[in-house]
């Protein structure tokens, strides 16, 4: 059984891998490639033309056609990883206690995802382009980064626990129980120490740098929750059908 949700994360996870890898390509490394000039500019002045000026043109060339398909490689696996251990092993044990059925649990493990994955981090550790310092150093960024990505597995596993309890007293009240917990979310991240930044490219980058790298991310779960509800849907239709076509159900076992 498991193996089968195992095989249905991980053709959701190509899916959205190929739709990454295109974005990537055709948007993403551009975008980064703009921010890194404008960093360039601004932390070294004009560019310095000396002797070997060619080669070393032709080296960075080289270069960055390496770190351009790394890049999409990297979002390929990246994707591949969350169809696998979200919508398959998480699906796997959480189904039940998904609220919804259908289309509903993989849209709402979807956004589960998420939050944890990105976006209650991003409320302390918002992404940053090439160019920014940050105040805190690398160990204390990922611990950072791990603690509340641990709150906001809890806050969406309280949020789902709540609805599912509250149903009975009505939706209003149900989902009023399932926001609360992710407004103790943001008030953690208000409490969480600052991570001051020395930015050197315009403030406008920065903002629409972002706004990328949440769109790459919400985008990545949309269509992992489309493909792997689209998946679910033909699997169910196909078992219903064969199940039809048979025509007889096995006889029940008498007592002599």
């Amino acid at each position: 059984m498991l193996q089968q949700y195992l095989l249905r994360g991980l053709k959701a996870g190509l899916v959205a891998g190929l739709v990454l890898g295109l974005f990537v390509a055709l948007v993403a490394n551009p975008v980064v490639g703009m921010a890194e000039g404008l960093a360039g500019d601004h932390g070294h002045g004009a560019a310095n033309a000396g002797d070997g000026h060619h080669g070393a043109e032709h080296e960075s060339a080289v270069s960055t056609a390496t770190t351009k398909a790394v890049s999409v490689l990297g979002g390929v696996f990246w994707a591949l990883l969350l169809g696998v251990v979200t919508f398959g092993v998480a699906f796997y044990f959480l189904e039940p206690a998904i609220p919804g059925a259908g289309d509903t649990q993989s849209y709402l493990l979807a956004a589960a995802g998420f939050v944890t994955v990105s976006g209650a981090p991003w409320l302390v550790l918002p992404p940053q382009p090439p160019g920014v310092e940050q105040a805190f150093g690398t160990d204390l960024r990922i611990a950072i980064y791990g603690g509340m990505m641990v709150a906001g597995l809890l806050a969406c596993g309280i949020a789902g626990y709540a609805y599912t309890h509250l149903r009975e007293r009505g939706r209003p009240v149900a989902l009023a129980g399932a926001v609360a917990p992710f407004c103790l979310l943001v008030g953690a991240a208000v409490l969480a120490p600052a991570n001051p930044v020395e930015v050197a490219v315009p403030e406008t980058v920065v903002t629409g740098f972002r706004a990328l790298v949440i769109f790459n991310q919400a985008m990545v779960w949309v269509v992992l929750a489309s493909a792997h509800a689209w998946l679910l849907r033909r699997e169910r239709s196909t078992a219903a059908t064969e199940t039809s076509n048979t025509g007889y159900a096995e006889p029940t076992p008498t007592a002599d």
